[in-house]
This record gives C-alpha cells, sequence and structure tokens, in this order.
C-alpha cells in the first residue's frame, strides 16, 4: 500500500463509537454487494480466512465475493460490535440469504479484523454456520442495499 491511498477512517485505534462505526460502514458495504466496493476497505495485501477459504489480497477478494453473491442471492446482513481494542474489533453478525431453489437459510458467525495505521482491513478471520429457515422465519426484510437505520439489531432481534 502506498500513502497514495485516502485514510480510511475512523484510523486505529479506536474508541468504542468509531469501532461501531467501522462496523456499520462494513455491513453497508457487504450489503451493496459490490465486490470491487467491499475490497477497498482492505489491504492490498489483506489476509482472510472465511470458513475453510484462505485468501490473499484484493483481486482474490473480489473473486470470492463474486462467487458468494452469486450463490447467496437475496443477502441482508447485520453486523453488531462484540469488542475492540487498539487496532482490532470482534463483530459477531448474522446473513439471511436464498440459494438458487428458493431455501432460505440464516448464516451466524464471527468475525476478528485487524487494522493497519491507514484504517485498512489487514487480516479478517471468520467463523461461520448454516441455519436452515423457512421463508416465514426470516427476520430481514428490507429493501436491497443499506439496513434502514430503524430496522432492529441483531441483539434487539434475539439472535
Amino acid at each position: 500500500m502506498t500513502d497514495l491511498e485516502p485514510l480510511r477512517s475512523p484510523c486505529p485505534p479506536f474508541d468504542e463509537a468509531a469501532a461501531i462505526k467501522k462496523v456499520r460502514a462494513a455491513e453497508d458495504a457487504w450489503n451493496a454487494r459490490d465486490p470491487e466496493r467491499v475490497s477497498l476497505a482492505y489491504s492490498p495485501d489483506s489476509v482472510w480466512r472465511n470458513r475453510a477459504e484462505f485468501l490473499q489480497g484484493r483481486a482474490a477478494i473480489v473473486q470470492f465475493l463474486q462467487r458468494k453473491w452469486a450463490r447467496e442471492l437475496d443477502y441482508r446482513l447485520i453486523k453488531e460490535l462484540w469488542a475492540f481494542g487498539d487496532h482490532r474489533i470482534a463483530v459477531r453478525f448474522a446473513y439471511e440469504w436464498r440459494d438458487d431453489s428458493g431455501h432460505w437459510y440464516r448464516s451466524y458467525g464471527n468475525e476478528n479484523w485487524e487494522f493497519d495505521e491507514r484504517g485498512y482491513m489487514k487480516r479478517r478471520i471468520a467463523s461461520i454456520n448454516d441455519l436452515p429457515i423457512a421463508d416465514t422465519d426470516r427476520k430481514f426484510h428490507w429493501p436491497s442495499g443499506r439496513r434502514p437505520d430503524e430496522h432492529p439489531g441483531l441483539t434487539e432481534l434475539g439472535l
């Protein structure tokens, strides 16, 4: 990474307000389902573990997200701050999606994030479990894109 790339505010060290802002920015970007846009939050050499898949670099992140969102249709995600400190943030999340056969799932997980001094995520470790759900059990009902501010978070939904 060069100093020519803009800062990804907020930058570490994080206080609670900055950590919450970083989490919501990540949620908003992922809900937009634009792999190129999402990849720009990560350092060029970012290292990921997502389930049992290991990735490195923005190009690999873009390819991964293209595959993910081609398979996980009508994706809706909520992230919630779990813990933070200095250069690290831990989140818990849930997202709902359907496959191309119309079967719905809720995927639950935790992510550990580590940031560089310019605010780019240099490490993302994600553990995720999938639960088949009925269409009537879905809780994430907003139009495609950003979750409305008035929509309950994970804690309020009891998830």
